[in-house]
């Protein structure tokens, strides 16, 4: 018989969402405790300078934050471990969750923080310069270059608002589309086609970013003609889409076509009594640290309420 763990409240991941959860969770008296998951302190620590998170007039390192954040839930009395939850069955009145492939916990409720993960192209450049010019979030990080030239990659609904959002602050955006139409809806195609400083490359992809200890430039390639151009800028985003972390939940709970975890509007509650899902692994639209701690702080209250209504606490 494998090790069972007896726990009140679980939660699964460890970004905003996860560490705000418990803090509410533990100030609760629900005894959280919290797996970090495959990335302790979730997408912040690829970030570098968060500006855009209330309280940090001078802004604050992602990584650094997320310390904070982990330290705040310690101090009120989460139980905080490393470990990966590997499987769930959530078929009964007890949710039974796997960690590390050899451990289960059993707990009254579940919340879901997993977050999502951005999509890479897969160049070996983008991971040396992420960080130093390559993001995955353009509103995270455009401002850094204000009055730049910027290029952007992707030709969905995200990567024309984005490009759109960069066009306000930056001098020029270069958009790379590898086809020769875009995904995006005919309203954002038409707001991006009549944008005068954003230039949009047809039937291309990136060949490689170009640079030392920052991005200096994009090599871009044109597929049908093979020909590539080298253009100086001084950011790099990649707008292809993320992939919410939700897979071992499939068979439990229900999700859109992209993976996002679906909650009952208003609330974090799933279609699974007792599970509640919280932060960018349930919300494809807003995805910054803010709105992720909010989604934190419901789940935890309506964990609480739930456990209160069944009498368990």
């Amino acid at each position: 018989m494998e090790a069972t763990e007896k726990v009140h409240c679980l939660i699964i991941g460890s970004g905003p969402a996860g560490y705000t959860a418990a803090i509410y969770a533990s100030r609760a008296g629900l005894k959280p405790v919290l797996y970090q998951g495959i990335q302790p302190g979730g997408q912040l620590t690829i970030t570098t300078e968060v500006e855009n998170y209330p309280g940090y007039p001078e802004g604050i390192m992602g990584p650094e934050m997320m310390q904070h954040f982990e330290k705040q839930a310690a101090r009120m009395g989460a139980d905080i471990r490393y470990g990966i939850a590997t499987k769930v069955d959530f078929s009964g009145p007890v949710h039974k969750v796997q960690i590390d492939e050899e451990k289960w916990i059993e707990a009254d409720a579940v919340i879901i923080s997993t977050g999502a993960s951005a999509k890479w192209l897969g160049l070996e450049s983008e991971q040396r310069l992420n960080g130093y010019g390559v993001s995955a979030c353009a509103v995270c990080d455009g401002f850094f270059f204000k009055g730049k030239e910027v290029a952007i990659v992707g030709a969905g609904d995200t990567a024309a608002e984005e490009a759109l959002y960069l066009s306000k602050i930056c001098s020029r955006v270069h958009m790379i589309v590898r086809r020769d139409e875009m995904r995006a809806s005919k309203v954002m195609q038409e707001r991006v086609k009549n944008t005068s400083n954003i230039t949009v490359y047809w039937n291309s992809e990136i060949d490689e970013v170009l640079g030392d200890k920052k991005v200096e430039a994009v090599r871009i390639r044109n597929n049908k003609s093979g020909d590539k151009q080298e253009v100086p800028v001084s950011a790099f985003f990649v707008a292809i889409g993320h992939q919410p972390n939700s897979d071992i939940f499939k068979p439990w709970i229900e999700m859109d076509e992209a993976g996002y975890i679906k909650t009952i509007p208003g609330s974090s509650r799933t279609n699974v009594e007792g599970v509640f899902a919280a932060g960018d692994v349930q919300d494809k639209i807003y995805r910054q640290a803010v709105t992720a701690a909010g989604s934190g702080c419901m789940a935890a209250l309506d964990a609480e309420r739930y456990l209160s209504a069944k009498g368990l606490h």
